[in-house]
């Protein structure tokens, strides 16, 4: 095993995704010499998986699996972390007729309890026949598990010692389901995305053809979850339906050691990774100049971002810290995307800087129109503003236009297409879209209709066909009839010196009398009462000054804002906490209230 696993040049004439289904397009990868790559938290190879074995282990799998002669389509639990038995089993699924449905690996602060009620609402959500863990997780899955209607719960090793079935395989065709993939929002009610072999087929073929250009020397790298869209459809099936190899690293290895990734990257040549932006932000705070001088990003050629509302600031100093290192600022490739769609919509053009669009914030709030103020802005440099004194501005990211066979309209709230630098709801139709959500036909019926369009919740405009997006319709904050975008009040945090990016988010709650009130919860790293006041005091100050609203400000330990399975900050999970912890706070008081003395009103 070379000190890169699979090599990056393959024998097997390049394919761009051009095939019905899953397991046609790994059947044609095992003819060839590339493959999976797993590294340590020490950047230690520790095993290659080439598609020629994998498609041998996942066959054998696949008869172990028909052994148990369960119904076409029943579904398996696979939790999903980023190891070889994930993916083995995963394909072993697509060969033996079954429904993978790849749930989170990850263990948050809620901890081992909070985690085990997640997976037993997925198990439940999903109604499985079947799960499988690896080591570190199957106590976890077994206890979620308990009491439900799961015929069979085990590891690797308890599936692989079935007996074999001597029927041959029957792989899942164009119309039947490739995967059951849960979206990273709620846990609390979750939403089980169903993508059908032809969508996700449709979808990768547009995304490398179109979005990459996806060629022979390509190499791609990731630190992404396998139970993520961005992470199972972009870094898992997208290299193997090119015969590309892929280098991974654990998404916990990456948020301890960032520079983990950027040492893959410089170790095997890496030409294709993507992230969320705060996966470039992680980085440029963690590179020291030593590191970079040991680095080479000079055939770095596609730096994905997308997954969330992109900051240009997060860009720009990612791309300035490893300038020095070699990578170019025109790697960058904004996208647009999410699990409804398989996973891309949009792509902006290959090699082109990314482009800013600054705009009129109090405008774009009270009347929907993005009114420029920019003059040749871009992520790597200043741009020139036509700004009044006074004058707020919004930053946002042009996404690029949709991938061929991909609708798109900005329509506002009467259902009527707004022209461009309108700003409205997103809606896309096209062959990439899921078949629903499972066991939910009314949620379905809401988002999306018979003629095909879906309600992507999101809000933007376009300009000459190019996507941008400003935020979620759903964390809109709504002030005496104007509309407030939380990102605003998130940049306006981030301004003060004690405040990093993504230490702060903001929504709204109701108060008893109908009332909303803006609320930012930010996370703070000083324990002196006096410091703390004055940062709440100063962001009070800011916020009424900039917005001219009123907004509390909670004041919370480092890491306690929750985020989504694909790790974004979760506006929803932090409106909650607050909500509790204001309960918590209520009751306390009430407590201590009661054990007080009382006076008597009576003069003795």
């Amino acid at each position: 095993m070379s000190s890169i696993g699979t090599p990056t040049i393959n024998s097997l004439p390049l394919r761009q995704a051009d095939f019905a289904t899953l397991s046609e397009a790994l059947e044609y990868a095992s003819h060839g010499e590339t493959g999976y790559n797993f590294y340590d938290g020490r950047g230690k190879l520790y095993r290659s998986l080439p598609y020629s074995a994998l498609y041998q282990q996942a066959q054998v799998i696949a008869t172990k699996l028909n052994s148990l002669q369960l119904p076409r389509g029943s579904r398996m639990v696979l939790v999903a972390e980023t190891c070889p038995d994930f993916v083995r089993f995963f394909f072993a699924c697509q060969l033996a007729g079954l429904t993978p449905v790849p749930v989170p690996a990850a263990v948050h602060l809620g901890g081992r309890e909070a985690y085990i009620k997640q997976l037993r609402r997925l198990i439940q959500s999903c109604a499985p026949s079947l799960a499988m863990a690896p080591p570190d997780y199957l106590d976890m899955l077994q206890s979620a598990c308990g009491g439900l209607d799961v015929a069979h719960v085990g590891g690797a090793d308890y599936y692989e010692g079935l007996a074999s079935h001597p029927a041959p395989l029957q792989p899942l065709q164009p119309d039947e389901l490739a995967y059951l993939q849960y979206t990273s929002g709620s846990t609390q009610f979750p939403r089980g995305v169903m993508i059908s072999q032809s969508a996700v087929m449709h979808n990768l073929n547009g995304i490398l053809e179109y979005g990459l250009d996806m060629g022979a020397q390509d190499r791609c790298v990731s630190w992404l979850p396998f139970y993520h869209d961005m992470g199972l459809v972009g870094l898992l099936l997208a290299p193997m339906s090119t015969q590309r190899s892929v280098d991974y690293i654990g998404t916990r290895d990456f948020a301890m050691r960032p520079r983990l990734w950027l040492n893959i990257m410089s170790q095997t040549g890496g030409t294709v990774s993507f992230s969320p932006p705060f996966g470039y932000e992680l980085c440029a705070r963690r590179v020291r100049p030593t590191d970079i001088e040991r680095l080479d990003l000079s055939g770095w050629r596609v730096a994905g971002v997308g997954a969330e509302t992109i900051r240009p600031s997060s860009l720009r100093n990612f791309a300035e810290a490893l300038r020095p290192a070699g990578f170019k600022a025109n790697s960058f490739l904004a996208c647009y995307g999410m699990a409804e769609v398989s996973l891309a919509i949009s792509f902006a053009p290959l090699g082109r800087e990314v482009i800013i669009d600054s705009v009129d914030a109090d405008h774009l709030g009270q009347n929907h129109v993005a009114i420029d103020l920019t003059v040749g802005a871009s992520a790597s440099g200043p741009s020139t503003m036509q700004v009044n004194p006074g004058t707020r501005v919004n930053h946002f990211v042009r996404c690029g236009h949709s991938l061929p066979g991909m609708d798109v309209e900005i329509r506002n709230a009467e259902g009527q297409t707004l022209p461009d630098r309108h700003c409205g709801t997103i809606y896309v139709r096209g062959p990439s879209l899921m078949s629903g959500y499972l066991n939910e036909p009314e949620i379905t019926a809401r988002v999306l209709s018979a003629d095909g369009w879906l309600n992507t919740g999101d809000m933007g405009y376009v300009i000459d066909g190019e996507i941008i997006i400003t935020g979620r319709q759903k964390d809109m904050i709504i002030i005496n009839g104007r509309n407030i975008w939380p990102q605003d009040l998130e940049y306006i945090a981030e301004r003060q010196p004690e405040i990093r990016p993504e230490d702060a988010s903001a929504f709204a709650v109701v108060e008893d009398d109908n009332r909303e009130v803006a609320v930012m919860v930010v996370q703070c790293r000083q324990a002196d009462p006096a410091v703390r006041s004055d940062l709440a005091e100063r962001l009070r100050a800011a916020v009424h000054e900039e917005m001219g609203i009123e907004c509390r400000i909670d004041l919370v330990p480092p890491h306690t804002l929750p985020r989504t399975s694909s790790g974004k900050l979760s506006r929803s999970g932090a409106k909650q906490d607050y909500l509790q912890r204001l309960q918590q706070t209520t009751k306390t008081a009430a407590t201590i209230s009661t054990r007080l003395p009382q006076t008597s009103s009576v003069d003795g």
